[in-house]
């Protein structure tokens, strides 16, 4: 390939041959000059112009290599104190600095030696039972149909017969040699013709010596076994004679034995089929590498086989990132000749934003047959460890783990949401020592069979009764959180060492640390709550932020991630994400985190099809595609049935599962305002929070019990009651001014509720 300098060179050679001057070659700035004699008017001599340029080469090369090695760029003996001379930017010095032997070796990338199926015991086990229900089921799939196979080949022994005769027939006969000598007679070739005529005769007179030998001792054997052999076996001996011969008269479009299991045919993927199609999507930079007659993909790895599928990784061109290849993966399949839902191009974390991996997958991920649950017909949780909640796309189980997190599951309607919440909420029934609140604010009752069987506190629809439960009970967790807080606080450093709940902690009953889990499903339908949605908001928002440390997590599912649905305090502080099918940027960012979208982790690829299939942020890693296992109604009320057997045995359920009435947590039917207006008398304007509290824990204690001022503050702010400096006196006689109410803000807000004005 010609060096710029070069044809620079010659674009000046062409420029002073022109213009009739003496030719006046430069090598480069700093450097001595080669003077060539006046060519003016002269027949150019190509010899001596290659000669010059082979002269200029040596040149470069000789001030590369007698550099001293404290020089500088740019600089040579002759010339090292010129503080005029330019720098080469790429000297031959500089081409060899780099990291030493040892500096590559620490940074190499060392692939595993055990595959990542075998270092993981459940994926060796999973794998180990599909082999064996593949073999299990081909070998009865042909046992039941055998005595059809055998039928088949008795009605096709005749033929066999007749074949297996005219086969013999034509080899004594020397049939095969028959071409050859019709050929010499053609020729008129008689030497020939005599002399394949006598290697005839002679093969035939050997063929039909062995063929009645052989005729005799077959019917020598056959006499034999009817005479002398039992029964079976002349039953075995006629049998085999007549499936071989059925073997033989069999027809080359009509199989005998059909196949028990078809197995997926997918085409090998290759470095051409992975060029062609990312020359096909569009790219410019990596169109015009490939016009230039480059590959416009560097393979750092060999293609190989990577669970299900085939795996291809390497380097794009230079400005051309893995995000730009996800927005056109509809094209990427088209040019693969692949269904969309086997084609998954993804970025490396640990590798810059060009570095693409490529996985093909056999099938789609929803024509892939999924693995069994671990947990469907038997075992227990630890909800302090990992737990297998669906499949990638390889067919690898993914893992979560719910303590110490607070999570949100977003899609669009019927994307599998609801599943996912409940799929969830079993794994945290599996563990007895969990308390689970359950929400369905839809309405449809697809949480009941968690619900029914263990929940704690368990809610249905959007009715008002069904919010002042809803509402209760998060009020109650709010006073649970702060207990929780002051019992972990109190415990000793070599206890507690972390100032959070463990596994050993939650063990102990006398503490009350054992796991909460709260699932609401449509979540929105709280948040957005006319009268109590800023109430419920604060509440999650307080218990997103420091529920996980103390053992309580929150599982927020809705249909409509944005700003009013997802409060703000709400989304940035949930650690764990899944976002289904969604159908836009903002609905992306809001589940998955703000940037999501731009950095190529966009649910709204997945196609329609796609339900369960989900982008799993968590676990300290980055974004994963995670399928997760379909567990139908009658599924979940089979595990949510033996949980309640393990709590049963253990005596750990409580509340709803038991029939605790909601009349029972929310206490008989009470009006905040009207409480907080009967405590007030009409005499007094203003009054103290704490002692509304202190009157309302009087008035009613199954509900206000333990209320404080701070209590009825967050109580009436829904209402847009605001708290005021109000003066008054203490019991011991003292003036101070605190925190209260107006009672004409009280009787506004009651009149406003009511929509009588007059009221007030």
């Amino acid at each position: 390939m010609n060096h710029p300098d070069d044809n620079e060179l010659f674009k000046r050679l062409e420029a002073e041959l022109s213009s009739g001057e003496p030719l006046h070659i430069t090598d480069s700035p700093g450097t001595r000059d080669l003077d060539l004699p006046d060519l003016s008017g002269e027949v150019v001599d190509l010899d001596k112009l290659r000669s010059a340029r082979a002269q200029l080469a040596d040149s470069h090369a000789r001030r590369g290599a007698d550099r001293s090695p404290d020089s500088t760029p740019g600089e040579s003996d002759g010339e090292s104190g010129d503080p005029t001379a330019r720098v080469l930017v790429d000297s031959p010095s500089l081409k060899a600095a780099g990291p030493g032997y040892l500096g590559r070796l620490a940074a190499a990338k060392r692939r595993p030696v055990i595959p990542v199926w075998l270092r993981s015991l459940a994926e060796l086990r999973t794998a180990s039972a599909w082999v064996a229900r593949h073999y299990a089921h081909a070998a009865g799939y042909h046992a039941l149909r055998s005595p059809v196979y055998a039928g088949r080949l008795a009605l096709q022994a005749p033929s066999g017969l007749a074949k297996f005769v005219g086969g013999t027939m034509r080899w004594v006969a020397d049939r095969e040699g028959e071409p050859v000598r019709l050929a010499a007679v053609r020729r008129e070739d008689a030497a020939e013709y005599l002399k394949l005529s006598r290697q005839r005769d002679g093969r035939v007179r050997l063929r039909t010596l062995v063929a009645v030998l052989g005729m005799f001792i077959g019917l020598g054997a056959a006499l034999a076994v009817y005479v002398l052999a039992p029964d079976w076996l002349q039953a075995l001996s006629v049998g085999a004679v007549v499936m071989a011969l059925g073997a033989a008269g069999r027809k080359a479009d009509n199989p005998v034995v059909h196949r028990a299991v078809e197995l997926p045919k997918a085409t090998k993927l290759t470095s051409d089929i992975v060029l062609r199609a990312l020359g096909a999507i569009g790219i410019p930079a990596i169109n015009q590498a490939q016009a230039k007659g480059r590959d416009g993909f560097e393979f750092t790895a060999p293609i190989t086989r990577d669970g299900p599928g085939w795996r291809a990784e390497g380097n794009l061109p230079f400005g051309v990132t893995v995000t730009d290849v996800i927005e056109k993966r509809e094209r990427l399949a088209s040019g693969l000749r692949r269904p969309l839902g086997c084609v998954w191009p993804e970025a490396e974390s640990e590798e810059h934003p060009g570095h693409l991996v490529l996985w093909v997958g056999d099938q789609t991920l929803k024509a892939a047959r999924k693995p069994v649950w671990p947990l469907m017909k038997a075992g227990t949780v630890d909800l302090f460890k990992a737990i297998p909640y669906g499949t990638d796309q390889r067919g690898r189980w993914a893992e979560v783990t719910l303590m110490f997190i607070a999570g949100i599951i977003g899609a669009i309607p019927r994307m599998g949401k609801t599943f996912l919440l409940r799929l969830l909420l079993l794994i945290a029934a599996l563990d007895p020592r969990a308390e689970l609140h359950t929400y369905d604010m839809k309405g449809t009752g697809d949480l009941d069979p968690v619900g029914e069987a263990v929940s704690h506190r368990h809610g249905v629809g959007e009715e008002d009764e069904t919010i002042r439960y809803a509402l209760a009970d998060f009020r109650a967790l709010r006073e649970e959180l702060r207990r929780r807080t002051k019992v972990i606080r109190s415990l000793p450093r070599d206890i507690c060492p972390e100032s959070k709940v463990t596994s050993a902690l939650a063990d102990k009953r006398s503490l009350g640390l054992h796991p909460v889990i709260i699932g609401v499903d449509e979540c929105q339908v709280l948040f957005e709550h006319a009268e109590h949605g800023k109430e419920f908001e604060e509440i999650a928002t307080d218990l997103v932020k420091r529920g996980p440390a103390t053992g309580i997590v929150l599982l927020l599912a809705t249909q409509r991630p944005d700003a009013k649905s997802l409060p703000t305090g709400i989304s940035a502080n949930a650690s764990t994400r899944f976002c289904l099918k969604v159908m836009g940027q903002t609905e992306n960012d809001m589940v998955l985190g703000t940037s999501s979208y731009k950095r190529g982790v966009r649910a709204t690829m997945f196609a329609w099809g796609d339900k369960g299939l989900h982008y799993f942020v968590g676990e300290g890693s980055d974004a994963r595609i995670v399928s997760s296992t379909f567990l139908d109604a009658p599924m979940a009320e089979s595990v949510a049935a033996r949980a309640r057997k393990m709590r049963e045995k253990a005596g750990l359920l409580s509340g709803y599962c038991l029939g605790e009435t909601r009349e029972a947590v929310t206490g008989l039917a009470y009006d905040l305002l009207a409480d907080v207006a009967a405590v007030v008398p009409e005499g007094e304007e203003r009054v103290w929070n704490e002692r509304i509290a202190v009157r309302l824990a009087e008035l009613r204690p199954e509900v206000y019990g333990g209320w404080k001022g701070e209590n009825v503050t967050s109580a009436l702010k829904p209402h847009g009651i605001k708290t005021r400096d109000v003066a008054g006196t203490t019991d011991d006689g003292t003036r101070t001014t605190r925190r209260g109410i107006v009672r004409a803000d009280l009787l506004k807000a009651i009149a406003e509720r009511n929509e009588n004005p007059g009221a007030a």
